[in-house]
C-alpha cells in the first residue's frame, strides 16, 4: 500500500490531468458542423466574416490551442496570446507576446495596445472569443490616460498588492484606470459578437474578478475606488499622474455596467472552474479508498486558521468513520504575509504549518497551486507527513525559524517534499488535500 504522502500526490495529479483545457473545450462546447452550443446560446460560425481571438493569463497557450482544434479544419481563429513567458507552440494565425506577471511590465502595455488594435478592426460580421485565464491583469495593461506611464502603473500595482487590500478593492482602482479592464475590452468590439470563456482561479459569483473583468459588465464604481485609496491612506503614496485623477474623481470615467450597448451581443461561460477541480480529486480519493469530504469556507483565510479549521475537520471526519481512511480536500487561496527574505508560498507555508500538528500521526498534508507556481519559489506547493519534523529535527531544521523567514519551500526541497510540476498551463485554485488513515 503507497505511504499516505504518495497517496496524497497522486491524487494532486490525477486531479491536474482531468482538467485539460483541449478536452474540456470539446465536451463542453459541442460543435455541429458549423453549429456552436456556447453558455446557452447556438452559434452559427458559419454567419461570421472572421473569427478573432485574444486569449489572456496562464492557460492562454492551451486555451488558443484547443479553440483552434474546436474550429478545424473548416474554421480558422486569428488573434493574440498573451502569456507570463514566450510561447512556441501557438497555433498558426496567432501572435504571442510575453508580458509581466505579477507586475506588469513593457510587454503588459504592448499586449494592451494589439489587443485594442485588433479590436478596432472588428464589425458585427466578425465573431470575437476573449479567452480568460488567472494572471490576466497584470498581463495585459494599457492605461485610460496617456500621461500614465508604465512606472505609474507598476508603482500602482505594489502599492495595492502590499497594502493590505483584498483583491476585489485592488480590481476596483485598477479598472478605473485602464482601457483594457472592467468591461472596456467589450466596448472596444461594441460591434461584434462576443464570446468569452474563463478558466478562473475566483470564486463562484466573482467572475468579473478573472483578469479584471475586461469583457463584463463591472460591478465597482468611481466611488468604490477612491474609497479604497482613502481607507488604505494611498493617496500621498500615489504617483504624480495617478494622484491627480483621485484629487478630482470627477475626471475619472465610470466602467460599462449591465444594460450597456456594449454587453447586447455577449455570452459568458466557465469553461473550468472550483467544481472542475474538486470533482476528479474527490473521485480520485475515494477509489483509493477514503471517506472524502470537500469544503470551500477557506477561502481567503489567514494560513494558520485555514490548516487549524482542516485538520480539526479530517479529525472529525476520521471520529465519524473509525473504519476507513478519511480525507479533506479544500480549494481556493490563504493568506500568508511575507515576514522574511526567505524563498517560498502561500502553499508551502500552510504544509509546514501543519507539521508539528501531525507530527507523529498517520496524517498527510498536501498543499500546492494547479498553475505549478507557488510563490517567489520554482514549486507548486508541498507534502508533509507524521514523520516530516522528526526528519527536520534529524537535519537541525525548525519549523518555527523557517516560517518566520517566509522560507517553506528551502525547508521542503531539503526534506525532498517540494512538488516542483513546472507551470502547467493551467490556473484554477490551489489545491489543498489532508488525509489520515
Amino acid at each position: 500500500m503507497p505511504d499516505l504522502k504518495q497517496t496524497a500526490l497522486q491524487i494532486f495529479r490525477d486531479a491536474l490531468a482531468a482538467i485539460d483545457i483541449p478536452a474540456t473545450m470539446r465536451r463542453k462546447l459541442a460543435r455541429e458542423g458549423s453549429h456552436l452550443r456556447v453558455g446557452g446560446a447556438m452559434l452559427d460560425l458559419a454567419a461570421f466574416e472572421r473569427i478573432c481571438a485574444a486569449a489572456i493569463g496562464k492557460a492562454s497557450v492551451a486555451m488558443a490551442c484547443g479553440l483552434s482544434e474546436l474550429l478545424s479544419p473548416t474554421f480558422r481563429a486569428e488573434g493574440i496570446v498573451v502569456a507570463p513567458s514566450l510561447a512556441s507552440n501557438v497555433p498558426s494565425g496567432f501572435r504571442a507576446i510575453a508580458a509581466g506577471h505579477p507586475v506588469p511590465n513593457d510587454g503588459s502595455f504592448a499586449a494592451g495596445r494589439a489587443i485594442l488594435d485588433l479590436l478596432a478592426t472588428v464589425n458585427e460580421r466578425t465573431l470575437v472569443f476573449f479567452l480568460l485565464s488567472g494572471g490576466g491583469s497584470a498581463l495585459v495593461e494599457q492605461p485610460l490616460d496617456a500621461t500614465v506611464g508604465l512606472a505609474d502603473m507598476q508603482a500602482l500595482n505594489r502599492l495595492l498588492v502590499t497594502c493590505g487590500a483584498s483583491i476585489d478593492e485592488i480590481n476596483a482602482v485598477r479598472k478605473h484606470l485602464s482601457a483594457v479592464k472592467g468591461g472596456r475590452l467589450a466596448v472596444a468590439a461594441s460591434a461584434a459578437m462576443k464570446i468569452t470563456l474563463g478558466v478562473t482561479d475566483v470564486p463562484d459569483g466573482r467572475e468579473s474578478a478573472l483578469a479584471s473583468g475586461p469583457t463584463l459588465p463591472d460591478p465597482t464604481t468611481v466611488s468604490d475606488a477612491c474609497s479604497v485609496i482613502e481607507r488604505y491612506g494611498l493617496l500621498a503614496k500615489l504617483p504624480a499622474s495617478i494622484r491627480a485623477r483621485f484629487e478630482r474623481p470627477e475626471t475619472i470615467p465610470e466602467t460599462p455596467k449591465a444594460g450597456d450597448p456594449a454587453f447586447r451581443h455577449s455570452v459568458f461561460q466557465l469553461l473550468l472552474g472550483r467544481d472542475d477541480l474538486f470533482h476528479p480529486a474527490h473521485r480520485a480519493a475515494e477509489a483509493a479508498g477514503f471517506v472524502t469530504v470537500c469544503d470551500n469556507t477557506t477561502d481567503d483565510w489567514p494560513v494558520e486558521r485555514a490548516a487549524d479549521f482542516l485538520l480539526a475537520q479530517l479529525a472529525e471526519l476520521k471520529r465519524a468513520n473509525p473504519d476507513h481512511r478519511a480525507t479533506v480536500i479544500a480549494d481556493g487561496e490563504v493568506s500568508s504575509p511575507v515576514t522574511g527574505n526567505g524563498v517560498g508560498g502561500r502553499n508551502s507555508a500552510f504544509v509546514l504549518h501543519c507539521v508539528e500538528k501531525i507530527a507523529g500521526q498517520s496524517v498527510a498534508v498536501l498543499s500546492a497551486g494547479t498553475d505549478g507556481i507557488d510563490g517567489s519559489s520554482p514549486a507548486a506547493g508541498a507534502v508533509a507527513d507524521g514523520e516530516t519534523s522528526a526528519r527536520a529535527r534529524a537535519l537541525g531544521m525548525s519549523t518555527d525559524e523557517y516560517f518566520r523567514r517566509s522560507d517553506s519551500f528551502t525547508f521542503f526541497k531539503k526534506l525532498g517534499d517540494a512538488i516542483e510540476t513546472g507551470p502547467t498551463g493551467n490556473n484554477l485554485r490551489d489545491l489543498r488535500i489532508l488525509l489520515a488513515e
